[in-house]
């Protein structure tokens, strides 16, 4: 394991120190790591324990992460390490973001950015566990992948602080980012975590490199129509032409509670259509109901998707191919 010292830390009295990467803005011990626990205080200094540390990695259709308006159709390079600063109680992924033993692989960032060029890829996808806590290495990879010429996507919750954000909008072009709720005290109880630090990233980034959000809907925990309606609201007033991804829980980890209930997803999908124009939906096997993408100006079909099985039928230059309207959609 290669350690590596950390940035965005404070050094405080008596050995202790203050992590400022994400909101958490943990007060570590010396010995002891943060919330996270893969960023750990030795001897008053902060050190990344996962610098390098692959859990997974392979190609992937850019649609699984899921991004719908960035180079449809293509693959990337998608990677991802242990940990997280989040404590979801449903996690999707919690056999490596909550637990930091799980068997990793060593690769330098030069080496990640060879095999996203060898294999054909767009670039690189941060994923899987949360980049976040991976700061300094993604920083590193995304550096050496921007100068191979390729792309860097981020899978993320948003919970980072503004310093650290800026830092990564540098190399970063495009985000996924979890929007999980939009009741603060069900990000505290559920995510041990907070809403406000979320919209500020999502705010901050919009304009910066593309952004595409997801909220995932949880059985007994945000699948309530008045909250929907209030995420809507919000994406509409930063703005209407995001991407929005609402997608179906299964039972996984310390959660048992059904899967969502698909209705719910559906009337979700078309209430929220009427003030956004591009809403998905996600984890809902058969068919393609709510994975097309209409252009909102004519109507017309512009991208047909079944899975993860992508046809471009009227896209050029990211512009609807029936009525010519500018899209967003990054080719």
């Amino acid at each position: 394991m290669k350690r590596t010292e950390a940035r965005h830390y404070e050094k405080g009295r008596d050995g202790g120190l203050k992590c400022v990467l994400c909101p958490h803005n943990c007060t570590i011990a010396d010995g002891k790591a943060g919330v996270c626990d893969v960023r750990t205080n030795i001897g008053g200094t902060l050190y990344s324990d996962i610098y390098g540390r692959v859990s997974s990695i392979g190609m992937d259709p850019i649609e699984k992460k899921p991004l719908y308006h960035f180079h449809p159709g293509s693959s990337i390079l998608s990677i991802g390490t242990v940990g997280c600063n989040m404590k979801c109680s449903y996690c999707q992924n919690w056999h490596i973001s909550q637990n930091t033993a799980a068997s990793t692989s060593y690769y330098e960032p030069s080496a990640i950015a060879r095999s996203a060029a060898r294999e054909g890829s767009i670039g690189v996808a941060y994923t899987y566990s949360e980049p976040v806590v991976w700061f300094e290495y993604v920083m590193d990879c995304a550096r050496e992948v921007r100068a191979a010429g390729l792309k860097n996507v981020l899978v993320t919750n948003g919970f980072i602080n503004p310093g650290p954000l800026e830092e990564l909008l540098g190399p970063v072009d495009a985000m996924n980012i979890d929007l999980k709720t939009f009741r603060d005290a069900t990000y505290k109880k559920y995510q041990k975590g907070r809403l406000a630090p979320v919209l500020d990233t999502i705010a901050g980034s919009h304009g910066r490199c593309h952004i595409e959000l997801t909220t995932l809907i949880v059985t007994g925990i945000n699948d309530d129509m008045e909250e929907m309606r209030d995420i809507v609201d919000w994406i509409a007033s930063v703005d209407r032409s995001i991407p929005w991804h609402v997608s179906r829980y299964y039972p996984n980890y310390r959660d048992d509670a059904p899967a969502t209930d698909v209705k719910f997803i559906m009337d979700v999908y078309e209430e929220a259509r009427r003030k956004l124009d591009f809403v998905y939906c996600g984890n809902i096997p058969g068919g393609s109901n709510g994975s097309d993408t209409a252009c909102p100006s004519c109507g017309g079909l512009v991208i047909s998707r079944s899975g993860y099985s992508t046809r471009l039928v009227a896209l050029a230059d990211g512009r609807c191919g029936h009525c010519g309207a500018a899209l967003g959609i990054k080719q």
